[in-house]
């Protein structure tokens, strides 16, 4: 999961081959997808791997993306608390319900930005738009039609489900925050905020977390595997994968890129499969093939 820029900011980097750009957007979205099968390998309890998680994002984007280095405005600091609350429901829902459920319902998000756009950007739903909408809310109500049977990695299905659909909410208000942003951006002659929005908000989401995470005392002590994991996903998950998606998007077409990144909710549920054995039900699996297919759809269609 990660923010993308309206406006893609010049690097100052010497141009890339589309391939290698191609390559980079893929491998994001492969490392974005590891994110539900982490969150599950850690024995702490989803307020201190949100808190942890970020805490370490946050160092790791300072060091390897510059365009992180800006203070913000009250603006930003707006987007950057909407897209913590992303990035924190959609850990306490991976806690709770399958990575497959957590991942196809946060990826309903188009269906939020086509209901809210006329209101909070002006931005007219179109006909095609609307019959999208209406096939990601059957998508999305099969995961509450036929609830996954709880297990040791998925306790809690129905409660973190709603809190994946309300992660979506987030994810779609993160987005068209960005895009309102990108407006005032070329408006005023700015740079993009994107990569900036991207550190505040996980430093808002640590510090947001940090009262739920206490007392650490010896819950937090965990294991090796737990700290290195924690570490991973700050690291890996969210540093190195947006800055492959930022340098990606230079030579990639925004809807080309769309596609591409529809590999991270294809492989998410395999990695929670290999990992833990986790299997999600027919009803889940259904949902997720119609919202992905449909997220295919619209994407080439708007692409031609």
């Amino acid at each position: 999961m990660t923010v993308i820029d309206p406006q893609p900011q010049p690097s100052g980097h010497p141009a890339r081959s589309p391939a290698g750009s191609r390559l980079r957007v893929l491998a994001a979205a492969a490392l974005f997808s590891s994110g539900g099968a982490a969150i599950k390998a850690i024995h702490w309890n989803g307020w201190q791997v949100a808190c942890l998680r970020s805490a370490v994002a946050t160092v790791a984007l300072l060091l390897f993306l510059p365009e992180t280095r800006r203070r913000p405005t009250l603006r930003v600091l707006g987007v950057a608390a909407i897209y913590a609350t992303t990035m924190i429901l959609f850990v306490l829902s991976n806690k709770l319900t399958t990575a497959a459920s957590a991942v196809f319902l946060q990826s309903t998000a188009p269906l939020w930005v086509v209901l809210l756009s006329p209101w909070l950007l002006g931005e007219r739903a179109r006909a095609r738009d609307l019959a999208f909408m209406a096939v990601l809310a059957v998508g999305m109500g099969c995961f509450f039609i036929g609830l996954d049977a709880a297990s040791v990695t998925a306790p809690h299905p129905l409660r973190g489900n709603l809190l994946a659909a309300l992660s979506s909410l987030f994810w779609a208000l993160t987005v068209m925050a960005l895009r309102s942003l990108g407006r005032a951006d070329r408006t005023g002659g700015g740079g993009g905020w994107g990569p900036a929005s991207a550190l505040w908000g996980n430093i808002l989401a640590s510090l947001f977390c940090l009262p739920w995470a206490l007392p650490l005392g010896s819950s937090i002590v965990g294991t090796a595997v737990d700290w290195w994991t924690v570490a991973y996903l700050g690291v890996f998950q969210i540093a190195f994968a947006y800055a492959f998606l930022v340098r990606g998007l230079e030579e990639v077409r925004a809807v080309e890129a769309s596609l591409l990144l529809l590999l991270e909710p294809v492989l998410n549920p395999v990695w929670a499969w290999i990992v833990h054995g986790e299997r999600p039900g027919p009803w889940s699996l259904g949902g997720g093939a119609i919202i992905l297919a449909a997220t295919a759809v619209k994407a080439w269609w708007d692409g031609r």
